[in-house]
């Protein structure tokens, strides 16, 4: 497990890690989401023992990081795809990382098939495109077979074959008992591979729970209901106490009922209805919402002057 406890993290006045307790745990798939400048990657770095912490802990197994011994027999982490020496033939550079680990060198060969990189071991790293150094950072990762992984950003620069590709790898990984930390923006990825949330903002752990847990709990969640006699359901669902919207298209958005009790109440007065579904917000919407009040830098709106302005 990857294990915070108060972990806190001073830049001068500056305040990017404050306080955080989490515990990350194996066999799924962990999304580390929260605005630009929440404070992720330094919390990455202070659990990779790349900063120090001000105060608090950041164990992995019961351990900081640089206690363990052959560390990347024990965790694989890529915070930087492009930090890697561009000189180097993609083979060379992971045959270097095995060696100074002590990993057999027949590893190398397997992680190049496993992440796609065979066909270009022998091309300089300065002639990949940013979505295969991110294929070898993940290699780099993986040469330990260790059972934490941390990544972030693992998708940006890939094409939309190795966006599967990273999903289906990361869910294998959790499926085979391992402990997956994944920071990422882009939060259609997430909602499809991430099994448990850890959000936070301004450095402050704003959410930990599971992702449907997460979505489901949003003030947004509603009811849609179609039925040839929608305004008189509607005035009978208000008279019970539930708030409705109706939308353009005569479509009811029900609200403080749920969708049994609505059906009940339709069929106690023999309203028929046609259409009768639970519908839950998007992460990305219940993301925004958790975390309207820790996002420091927003645009200005494109609508009216400020598209005007854009011109």
């Amino acid at each position: 497990m990857i294990e915070l406890d108060g972990l806190t993290k001073r830049f001068g006045q500056v305040t990017a890690v404050d306080e955080l307790s989490c515990t990350v745990r194996p066999g799924r798939v962990t999304g580390f989401l929260g605005p630009n400048g929440a404070g992720k990657t330094t919390t990455m770095r202070l659990i990779l023992g790349l900063d120090i912490p001000t105060s608090g802990t950041a164990l992995v197994s019961g351990r900081r990081y640089r206690q363990l011994i052959r560390p990347l027999r024990q965790v694989g982490s890529v915070l930087d795809a492009t930090a890697v020496q561009g000189a180097r033939t993609a083979r060379d550079h992971l045959l270097s990382v095995a060696v100074s680990n002590g990993i057999r060198r027949d590893r190398v060969q397997q992680v190049l098939e496993l992440t796609g990189l065979d066909s270009v071991a022998a091309r300089r790293i300065r002639e990949f495109s940013l979505g295969m150094k991110q294929r070898l950072g993940i290699g780099a990762a993986l040469l330990g077979d260790p059972p934490v992984l941390m990544f972030d950003e693992p998708v940006n620069g890939l094409d939309a074959d190795g966006i599967r590709w990273i999903r289906q790898l990361l869910r294998q990984l959790a499926a085979d008992g391992r402990t997956v930390l994944v920071s990422s923006h882009l939060m259609s990825e997430v909602a499809l591979t991430a099994d448990h949330l850890i959000v936070i903002g301004r450095g402050k752990l704003l959410a930990d729970a599971p992702t449907q847990s997460l979505t489901g709990s949003s003030a947004r969640a509603d009811v849609l209901v179609r039925s040839p006699r929608g305004a008189e359901l509607a005035e009978l669902l208000t008279a019970r106490g539930a708030a409705v919207t109706v939308g353009q298209d005569g479509g009811l958005a029900v609200t403080g009922m749920d969708a049994p009790a609505i059906a009940d109440l339709a069929a106690a007065h023999g309203i028929g209805v046609h259409e009768l579904a639970p519908r839950q917000p998007s992460l990305e919407q219940a993301y925004l919402d958790l975390t309207a009040a820790s996002t420091d830098y927003r645009g200005a709106s494109t609508t009216g002057s400020g598209t005007e302005a854009i011109r």
